[in-house]
């Protein structure tokens, strides 16, 4: 079972979380091998063009019959803006006004995900101007204040003032921060930092197909080779080892039950620093 860390919101999210972005038709039946593997944490999107939302909540509802609690798992889902979505397949009136776009949103993750809340609700990216942010941010809060959303979280916000303008105006303090994580935005190290500062925990996606030149250094290798196990459970160990919570989206069932032994990796601190270098080099 994934060990799990506090959030500011003083929500317990799952060091590791299965990601279900691009599964399509395959949705249902990966989250049900991933909660059967021992994940307890999902993320997913109010988005049909890159997530099969419905597909998660058919998912849970056959764990849910089997005696797998709601309350036993940490549900993340995104209000994806009009430019994110399918112009032909958007779930809310792109019409409508910002606020009722996420009310409408969140309406329909409920019905998709078969739950009343959610753990975590992200906005999958900033608006621009800052006045759209905030508006949809507002409407977010208002979710979360009614108890539909236990906290809030913002997703691809690669500038640090736009994080940084966010966090000192929004009365419910974002919880998360959802990056890709790879070499063209350095990292994210001042994003991180600031996260650090500011309680708000960091989630990696992209985490292996954006560093393949990571996994095949010979810091990850040697590191590997050591303990018998994969390059991948030794970057996921990296990343967790840095306050960095990953989203893990593998097929297999194999690497299911090889990452949920992750957490178990205990890095030494000389294994980490040659790590760290690569990504600062």
């Amino acid at each position: 079972m994934v060990k799990t860390l506090h959030t500011r919101a003083g929500v317990e999210m799952p060091t590791l979380i299965y990601g279900t972005a691009w599964k399509k038709e395959q949705t249902a039946p990966l989250v049900e091998a991933a909660l059967r593997c021992g994940f307890r944490g999902i993320d997913t999107a109010c988005q049909p063009r890159h997530y099969h939302e419905a597909g998660v909540g058919e998912a849970l509802e056959v764990m849910r019959a089997e005696g797998l609690e709601r309350e036993a798992l940490f549900l993340q889902t995104k209000f994806t803006p009009v430019d994110g979505q399918d112009p032909e397949n958007t779930p809310y009136d792109r019409k409508a006004a910002l606020a009722e776009q996420v009310r409408q949103s969140f309406r329909v993750s409920q019905d998709n995900l078969r739950t009343d809340y959610v753990d975590s609700y992200v906005l999958h990216s900033p608006l621009f101007p800052f006045s759209q942010l905030l508006a949809v941010w507002r409407a977010m809060e208002t979710i979360a204040k009614e108890g539909n959303a236990r906290q809030l979280g913002i997703s691809n916000c690669y500038d640090l003032r736009t994080l940084q303008r966010l966090f000192d105006e929004a009365e419910v303090k974002p919880a998360v921060l959802q990056n890709r994580f790879y070499a063209d935005s350095g990292y994210d190290v001042e994003l991180r930092a600031f996260c650090d500062a500011n309680a708000i925990r960091y989630q990696s996606f992209w985490s292996l197909t954006a560093n393949p030149h990571l996994l095949g250094s010979e810091p990850v290798i040697r590191a590997a080779m050591a303990r018998r196990i994969g390059t991948p459970q030794i970057f996921y160990a990296y990343l967790i080892a840095k306050g960095i919570t990953p989203l893990d989206g593998t097929t297999s069932s194999v690497h299911m039950q090889e990452d949920l032994h992750v957490p178990e990796i205990r890095l030494a601190p000389e294994e980490i620093a040659a790590i760290d270098r690569l990504l600062l080099s």
